[in-house]
């Protein structure tokens, strides 16, 4: 046989510890049965201020518990800080917790991870987390020795950033500037609820911001190379259902089916991380501006039309395969990417979410050592090319 071995396009299916993925039923309904399937009794809640209402979401799951609810911090603010997650793991410590679930935002399921890495290591001061930043290794397929003994955590999105489906957790510092990663194969939520009804509170321009970062978790894996046909066909399937619903929210058609829809493709827009398929420049300076204050939700819109042409000719076949999933050709994918994120409202350049010109070269500098940033499909060797880039976003 004449097969030589990259021909095979070799890989590995990791799949993450993550037990269930409940769509199309009440939250509610489905944290009170997964609380006893999974013998919990004290279970605690975590949300930003926004959902902290006796009449919002994580009030009703609370008096659906009954005695098994142990509490709620309500204090998670965007982009993660580490404050946050400090007082939310003593709150949850001091509620003697034997389960989490965090009900938001991207922002609020990557605290509710971190605030997991606080109770299991007695972390109780930001400076405590400073050993486990910083990167993503290890197996996220393979249990810990003692996984057992480990608090774990659900989770009910009230968005579309898709954070419940990894197993790291983007965390800021503020003072520093800095959005750095946290990871542990135990961060993946054990199990997600899907109710399209959990995003009803949410303002219609941030469904339509984090949808927008779901477009991005599809198009940069459909623009990889050597991407097997599993993860190519949940991207493909992705692209496909969030181009067509997102446009439709807070119009005359939205409705929950709509919004099903709507995180069904989030789901399979994240789907490829678990084939081994990498995101790249668009992912990597989307964190490091994140650190600046920028929305993450916000981040796509102005990073990936120009990643886009930045890559254009290391990846144009890709690219004109994932065009052809929205009808355009492949030259003519950051057009449309941009044309769409203009269309939903989001931003678009640089200087509309605050940045300033002097601080290209410090985002420059950060994003080069964001681990996306290794996986780009043409080559990132400096900073020189990452300014190329946001000389480009501007």
């Amino acid at each position: 046989m004449s097969d030589t071995a990259a021909s095979l396009n070799p890989g590995t299916q990791r799949n993450f510890l993550q037990e269930r993925v409940v769509h199309g039923r009440p939250a509610a309904e489905v944290i009170v049965e997964e609380a006893a399937k999974l013998g919990k009794s004290r279970v605690f809640l975590t949300t930003s201020g926004s959902l902290a209402g006796d009449n919002a979401l994580p009030g009703e799951i609370g008096r659906a518990l009954g005695n098994k609810f142990a509490g709620l911090y309500s204090g998670i603010t965007a982009h993660t800080p580490r404050q946050c997650v400090i007082d939310g793991a003593a709150a949850a410590r001091v509620a003697n917790a034997d389960l989490l679930v965090a009900v938001g935002g991207g922002s609020v399921v990557d605290a509710t991870k971190a605030m997991l890495l606080c109770l299991w290591h007695n972390l109780t001061e930001t400076k405590d987390m400073d050993p486990y930043r910083g990167g993503r290794q290890g197996d996220p397929s393979h249990y810990p020795a003692d996984a057992a003994g480990r608090i774990r955590m659900l989770a009910v999105p009230t968005m579309f950033s898709a954070a419940e489906f990894t197993w790291y957790a983007g965390v800021t510092e503020p003072a520093r500037l800095v959005k750095e990663s946290f990871a542990n194969p135990l961060f993946v939520p054990q199990v997600v609820v899907l109710d399209p009804a959990a995003t009803l509170a949410s303002p219609i321009p941030n469904l339509l911001a984090t949808g927008m970062k779901a477009i991005d978790h599809a198009v940069e894996r459909l623009c990889a190379p050597n991407a097997p046909p599993l993860a190519d066909a949940a991207s493909t399937s992705a692209l496909k259902l969030l181009y067509t619903s997102l446009p439709q929210l807070g119009g005359a058609h939205d409705d929950l089916k709509l919004r099903m829809d709507c995180q069904f493709g989030m789901w399979l827009s994240i789907f490829g991380g678990t084939s081994g398929v990498p995101v790249g420049a668009s992912h990597a300076i989307g964190h490091v501006i994140g650190g600046y204050g920028v929305p993450h939700g916000h981040t796509t819109g102005v990073c990936l039309p120009s990643v886009l042409r930045w890559n254009y000719d290391a990846n144009a076949e890709r690219q004109a395969h994932a065009g052809a999933v929205i009808g355009v050709s492949g030259d003519k994918l950051a057009d449309a990417v941009l044309a769409f994120a203009t269309k939903l409202g989001v931003p678009t350049r640089l200087r509309d979410v605050g940045i300033k010109r002097d601080q290209l070269g410090d985002i420059a500098e950060k994003s080069l050592r964001d681990p996306p940033m290794k996986t780009n499909p043409k080559p990132v060797t400096s900073a020189a090319q990452i300014m190329e880039i946001l000389e480009l976003a501007w």
